[in-house]
């Protein structure tokens, strides 16, 4: 048995030499291998070594640089794709005076490697060498200041709006920038790159950050969008601002690149109003009427209305805040600012304003009386607005108007109610210079000599008006009078302004034209040129200071040349 065990052992020795002999032998070999491929290839490129794509593994220098010379004869001439971020460009390199140094790009791709992994790595794996370029300063510094402006983006804020009872957001976007020092880097290193060069970006942050946008949508706007708001009035009644309409109240706008939340009580009044007018009384003053001969006042009625400036107090908490969706209106008794007593005690005494005119038809004349008939003794009280054509009421045959002159499309003709227009001139030449507040006047189309240039009104039944605003604190009186050959209106009340008028000339002097007519209606006129001309307002009090100044530019178009036929 111990005989048996001894052999078992020197086997196990013999074969454990064998192995050994083997691995050792296989050592020497490889390392022989090795020993001969750096001897025989120590000059030369490193494997795995590309330039531009092409392949100079393991070549000599002066083969490395044929190889390239020939291979990239082309390549150096095509334009060079240049890639940052989201933009793009390319340059010609040879119009950019780029070139390449073969000789130090050669060098520049380094010496074998005595570590046999890398050897051996390399003989699976390629890797690109950058190339070291020549360069032309004057040709390539404006190819550079192109690269960096085409490869700039700016930013864009983005905005949001509430729109139809949604929030709508339009993101931001961020722009980009190229340094222009690394970019030249880049391009000079990888410009044979086969799939371009890719250069590094910086962001340029937008004014407005999208996570600005973010808060304000999932904030004020959700909260503005979450439900109607509601304004409780009396007897039941509600002003309402559903969710649809949202975006008429709360907007988001920009001001100095930044996003405001912005609540308009204006709007938000309009639409709540809408709901509770029902429920509000406007003050009425008293009023003065002499139609029976003796001073007759109509008592005032004194106003109850919303407060609407305390009601909405807390609208911007209210509709982008947590305060109360549903609140209750606040009312208050808004008093008369002219009474019964006001009324009683006013007197009509002073002459305010007054004009005279004249030279019209028999027809014209009957139409102007008529109409100075309807209004002498009309009061205004502070504060109201008189209108002719709502005093008056319509002007026709049945209410004893005759025919007369008007002017139509441009030329004479004739109207039922014609020459009121005369009417109108003196009395808007009345309150005018009684100082009172114009609200509209409409001159005549072309100039009438007999009118103060400048300084005159037309009127049609229903269709163009004169009105006027009584701005004083005292009621006053229109008092007309008219005869055959002229009417007179004079604005009766408390004089407490004087009134100056200046003209200032004529200008952009325009010519008739020939018209054509035929027919019995016709009559045959010799025109007269148009003009441009400005009247200037200035109302002083008694003392002498001015309160305002007011100019008013009148277009009077050229009377034609009328030519029966």
């Amino acid at each position: 048995m111990k005989q048996s065990g001894k052999k078992s052992a020197i086997n196990k020795n013999r074969t454990t030499g064998v192995f050994v002999g083997i691995l050792v032998g296989l050592f020497v070999i490889v390392a022989g291998i090795y020993a001969v491929d750096v001897f025989l290839n120590k000059d030369n490129i490193p494997r795995g070594t590309t330039v531009g794509g092409v392949s100079i593994s393991n070549m000599s220098k002066e083969e490395a640089r044929n190889t390239l010379e020939s291979e990239l004869a082309d390549t150096v001439a095509q334009p060079v794709k240049v890639i940052a971020g989201v933009k793009n460009t390319q340059f010609d390199p040879i119009a950019a005076g780029v070139g390449i140094d073969w000789n130090a790009t050669i060098a520049g791709a380094g010496e074998q490697s005595w570590n046999p992994i890398t050897r051996f790595k390399a003989l699976f794996q390629e890797s690109e060498a950058p190339i070291v370029s020549t360069v032309d300063p004057a040709a390539f510094g404006p190819t550079l200041d192109r690269m960096v402006t085409e490869l700039h983006s700016e930013p864009v804020s983005g905005n949001l709006r509430i729109d139809a009872g949604k929030v709508v957001v339009n993101n931001t976007v961020d722009g980009q920038a190229v340094d222009r020092a690394a970019l030249e880097s880049e391009v000079t290193e990888h410009w044979l790159n086969p799939e371009g060069v890719t250069v590094e970006t910086s962001v340029v942050p937008a004014a407005i950050s999208q996570d600005t946008l973010n808060e304000l949508a999932e904030g004020p706007a959700a909260k503005a969008v979450s439900e109607p708001f509601v304004v409780r009035g009396d007897e039941g009644a509600e002003g309402t601002i559903p969710v649809e309409r949202m975006g008429e109240v709360v907007t988001f706008p920009e001001e100095n690149g930044q996003l405001r939340v912005d609540v308009n009580t204006e709007v938000a009044t309009e639409i709540l109003a809408a709901g509770l007018e029902d429920t509000e009384t406007e003050p009425t003053n008293a009023k003065i009427s002499f139609s029976s001969g003796s001073r007759v006042v109509t008592p005032e009625v004194n106003g109850h209305e919303i407060n609407w400036e305390q009601t909405l107090a807390s609208l911007t908490e209210s509709l982008t805040g947590n305060g109360e969706r549903t609140i209750d209106a606040i009312y208050e008794d808004t008093p008369a600012t002219f009474t019964a007593a006001d009324a009683q005690a006013a007197t009509f005494d002073e002459v305010m304003g007054e004009f005279t005119t004249g030279g019209f038809s028999a027809a014209s004349g009957t139409n102007i009386r008529l109409t100075a008939q309807m209004v002498d003794g009309a009061v205004v009280s502070p504060g109201e607005t008189f209108s002719l054509n709502n005093y008056t009421g319509p002007r026709g045959a049945a209410q004893g108007f005759v025919e007369s002159g008007i002017i139509l499309d441009g030329h004479s003709d004739k109207a039922v109610g014609g020459g009121i227009s005369q009417f109108a001139t003196t009395l808007y030449n009345a309150y005018y210079f009684a100082g009172l507040e114009d609200i509209t006047h409409t001159p005549h189309s072309y100039y009438i000599s007999r009118y103060p240039a400048g300084r005159e009104a037309t009127i049609f039944d229903g269709a163009i008006d004169l009105q006027f605003r009584n701005n004083t604190p005292y009621p006053v009186m229109i008092k007309t009078s008219a005869d055959s050959s002229s009417v007179t209106v004079q604005i009766m009340g408390v004089d407490t302004t004087s009134v100056e008028s200046i003209n200032n000339g004529r200008w952009a002097t325009t010519q008739p034209t020939t018209m054509r007519l035929s027919g019995d209606t016709c009559a045959a006129s010799t025109g007269a040129p148009g003009f441009t001309t400005s009247d200037t307002r200035i109302i002083s009090d008694l003392a002498g200071n001015v309160i305002s100044r007011e100019t008013t530019t009148t277009v009077y178009d050229p009377s034609p040349n009328v030519v029966c036929s």
